[in-house]
């Protein structure tokens, strides 16, 4: 019996390859199938390339409801590692993984939107993408978000309300 297995079990395996020998065409063949007898086909009017149609729509206007947008998203997405204020003190890093750049420092708030949208899409250095995880509107929304705490970082205690700024100022200043 085993004699038979060991005979039977490499034929069967042999019948898996078959994926690999269909019939299939070739980028730039010939192609019976179509009209005009070409495999590669001209896309549809109007059809924009997937990395291409986040940056050809651009960045939505500016609005309370795209900062609140931003605001739960980043919550969701980011806050694990960039922690609450974008200074990274996440969660993540405090358990020994690498610490993200502080959304107040200098090179970082030179980021334009787009830089930002992009980095969030395909990853920089330590940070993987999130293109799957995060869709491209609430890229734009986290984007909005990420410029808006560096604002409010570098914001003068003289922009502030009295109010606000004696309760700064007698929490031990800015």
């Amino acid at each position: 019996m085993r004699a038979l297995l060991l005979v039977i079990a490499p034929l069967a395996l042999a019948a898996c390859d078959q994926m690999d020998v269909q019939p299939r065409y070739t980028a730039y063949g010939r192609a019976a199938l179509f009209a005009d007898g070409k495999v590669n086909q001209t896309p549809p009017a109007g059809t924009v390339a997937r990395e291409d149609a986040l940056f050809t729509v651009g960045r939505p206007p500016m609005s309370p409801a795209l900062l609140a947008r931003g605001r739960a998203r980043y919550r969701i997405d980011c806050v694990q590692c960039h922690g609450p204020a974008g200074d990274g003190n996440g969660v993540i890093p405090s358990r020994g993984f690498p610490r993200p750049e502080s959304f107040a420092s200098p090179r970082l708030r030179t980021m334009t939107a787009d830089r930002i949208v992009d980095v969030i899409a395909h990853g920089y250095g330590a940070m993987y993408p999130h293109a799957d995880r995060v869709a491209p509107a609430d890229r734009w929304a986290i984007a909005a978000y990420v410029q808006a705490l560096q604002l409010s970082q570098a914001a003068p205690l003289a922009v502030l309300p009295p109010a606000d700024r004696q309760r700064v100022e007698a929490a031990g200043g800015y």
